[in-house]
């Protein structure tokens, strides 16, 4: 058994045993935050702070290309701070508006200026570090709710709905600027990088090319519907002028994204919280297949193997993903995902992956009197198609990967953290990630990167 799946289930039957033995009490829970936000405020003002430092060891290359993840010892830092702001129009339960504004400034570089791994190490790095640290309008939104019963449930308040109570039935409707993960694919495990995970694709489900601009924002609007133990979500959104772009394509005719999600939130555990979501995306945008790349290069066409030169407006990638997320008890929880997309054309908005699997879990730090301490451990194993695989064999060049050749094998990754929460809303973390085959290449790694992060919430 690889090392990596050893180190796995040994932590899974750690976290179970230690599960299953008898808990202290629980203290009264610690602030998390630096100052506390009012209750039943029509305002919202709130920020964040990450920075996180990583470092990669030497590891074992037989070559390199422009686009390989560096095979020398080598660190970098990445910096992100959020300012988020809101009010709420009314006090009525029924029929809400919010008002969103958050303000962003990411700068810092990550490892290999962010290139040559698909499941890349941190999720804060800017895809383009040309962009620089300036601040910039991560989000501003419109968001209103439709009451559909007179029955309500307590909602916790935070940046993107300010409301305590919500209808338990209830239309939500957003439209503006926004980052899909804040509504899909959500994973109360797995879903954070600025206390969770790092990696990219155990953060967010790899294979979900979801539409977005170098930053990771885009504009457009959700439908969602809300019942008591189910939602329904939907949304259109714009997708970027060329693949990695900052600038977005406003021909909605010839370039959008569609997204679709459903939620159930039921458990298979009595008196344990459990959530299982299933995921759909279909974007439109000025693509290219990487068999027209690769036929063109092999014919003489090309001189060398570009997929840019094979692009078509309207062209269709589509995909789904699965995701699950379930609590063993008040300490231990796990997740898994599992996303597919159809891999002919280029990736075009997220990262290089056309097939994923992921698991994980992590536990609370009851047990040694610090409850709000976390620690984890995940696995995320990455694929692409044979299209794909042979286009970047040919000496291809994606917007992340390119060795110049190709001995392909499944990318796989573990991670694993340990979050301290210092004093309010201060926290430490170490992680540690094994990158086996780094951009699908058996001829290179494993690699091994180091971090280490401070988060404020204020």
């Amino acid at each position: 058994m690889p090392v990596q799946y050893r180190l796995f289930a040994a932590t899974l039957l750690a976290c179970c045993l230690a599960s299953a033995a008898a808990q202290l009490p629980d203290a009264p829970p610690a602030p998390t935050t630096m100052a506390p936000h009012p209750d039943g405020s029509r305002w919202w003002l709130s920020g964040q702070a990450n920075v996180i430092f990583q470092g990669r060891l030497p590891f074992h290359s037989a070559y390199e290309g422009s686009n390989s993840f560096r095979n020398s010892a080598e660190y970098k830092t990445s910096m992100i701070g959020t300012l988020y702001s809101g009010i709420r129009l009314n006090h009525s339960a029924g029929h809400n508006t919010d008002l969103i504004l958050d303000v962003e400034s990411a700068g810092g570089r990550g490892l290999s200026q962010a290139l040559g791994i698909a499941g890349f190490t941190n999720l804060d790095v800017v895809r383009n570090p040309n962009l620089g640290s300036a601040p910039y309008l991560a989000r501003y939104q419109i968001h209103q709710t439709i009451g559909l019963s007179s029955e309500t449930a307590a909602q916790q308040p935070g940046p993107f709905a300010l409301a305590d109570r919500v209808p338990v039935r209830r239309i939500e409707l957003r439209a503006g600027k926004m980052t899909l993960p804040d509504f899909f694919d959500i994973n109360s495990v797995g879903s954070d990088s600025h206390l969770q995970f790092l990696n990219w694709t155990i953060d967010n489900n790899g294979a979900w090319d979801y539409a977005a601009d170098t930053r990771g924002y885009t504009l457009g609007g959700i439908a969602e519907y809300d019942d008591r133990n189910w939602s329904i979500r939907y949304g259109l959104f714009a997708m970027p002028v060329v693949a990695n772009g900052i600038a977005l394509d406003w021909a909605f005719s010839r370039a959008h994204a569609h997204n679709g999600e459903f939620e159930l939130r039921h458990s298979w555990i009595q008196k344990q919280k459990g959530v299982t979501r299933i995921l759909f995306f279909a974007n439109r945008a000025h693509m290219g297949t990487y068999r027209e790349a690769n036929d063109a290069f092999l014919s003489g066409a090309d001189a060398t193997p570009d997929i840019t030169r094979h692009a078509h407006f309207s062209a269709l990638k589509y995909g789904f993903g699965y995701n699950t997320e379930q609590s063993f008890s008040s300490d231990l929880r796990a997740f898994a995902r599992f996303g597919w997309d159809e891999g002919a054309h280029e990736s075009y908005a997220y990262t290089e992956v056309d097939q994923t699997f992921s698991g994980g879990m992590d536990y609370a730090g009851t047990r040694w009197h610090r409850p709000i301490d976390k620690v984890a451990i995940a696995f995320v194993s990455n694929a692409i198609k044979s299209d794909h695989q042979e286009y970047l064999k040919l000496g291809g060049m994606g917007f992340l990967l390119g060795d110049g050749r190709l001995n392909y094998g499944r990318e796989t990754i573990v991670e694993s953290y340990y979050t301290l929460h210092a004093w309010r809303g201060l926290f430490y973390s170490v992680d540690v990630q094994r990158i086996n085959n780094p951009g699908y290449n058996r001829d290179r790694g494993p690699a091994w990167v180091g971090s280490v992060r401070a988060h404020v919430d204020f």
